[in-house]
């Protein structure tokens, strides 16, 4: 059994202060950046590999990282939501008999994806989390 983390890029940044001022800032890319950064050093511990899933603007599905990576990081089509994808993923590991954590603070994903089998948390404990304070 694997155990997965689905991140909410977007909530992530805006639900943790020191991205969210980054993303206000000039260079709001690097929110995104710093994002992946902290999200690779959870996969790099080892018992959770880790995927973030950020709106996308293009008419395919795209994905950077991997295994190889420690994290992968996943970008919806134009027409389609994170939220979407989220939920998918959620669904598809669940099912297979994965232990599935979604990191968000929409209500609405976190009931869907406990409703398919996955655990939920709010962004404040996956900071928690990318600080160390949470095993």
């Amino acid at each position: 059994m694997e155990q997965l983390l689905i991140v909410d890029g977007h909530s992530a940044i805006f639900g943790i202060e020191w991205l969210r001022e980054l993303h206000h800032g000039p260079k709001r890319h690097l929110a995104r950046l710093e994002l992946v950064k902290a999200l690779r050093d959870i996969g790099d511990r080892g018992e959770w590999k880790v995927c973030v899933v950020f709106d996308g603007r293009q008419t395919e599905r795209s994905y950077e990282g991997g295994n190889e990576e420690g994290i992968l990081i996943v970008y919806s089509k134009a027409r389609e939501t994170a939220d979407a994808v989220i939920e998918r993923l959620a669904a598809r590991f669940s099912e297979k008999g994965d232990r599935v954590m979604v990191a968000t603070n929409d209500n609405m994903i976190q009931l869907t994806a406990t409703t398919f089998g996955a655990s939920s948390m709010r962004i404040e404990e996956l900071e928690e989390w990318m600080e160390g304070k949470i095993p």
